[in-house]
């Protein structure tokens, strides 16, 4: 294999791992997204307590927290 084939090779490797690595950034971003909106539903769908609300709160801060750092990381990762 000449040299521009090998150097086009590794630069196609390096992007289909960039690719991946981003995807699993996103899946994980995608699932946290999921979470919260099964907890949005569930605290719609009937009447929950006082401290069950106050729990789920706390949960979906966190995983805020949670898609807000994996954004970031999206960012400064592949940009």
């Amino acid at each position: 294999m000449d040299k521009d084939k090998q150097e086009r090779l590794r630069f196609l490797e390096e992007q289909l791992l960039w690719s991946m690595k981003r995807a699993r950034v996103l899946d994980e971003i995608e699932a946290k997204l999921q979470e919260m909106k099964r907890i949005a539903e569930y605290a719609l769908e009937g009447e929950i307590s006082y401290s069950e609300g106050e729990a789920l709160n706390v949960r979906l801060i966190e995983l805020k927290e949670d898609v807000i750092s994996l954004k970031q990381k999206l960012d400064m990762d592949f940009h």
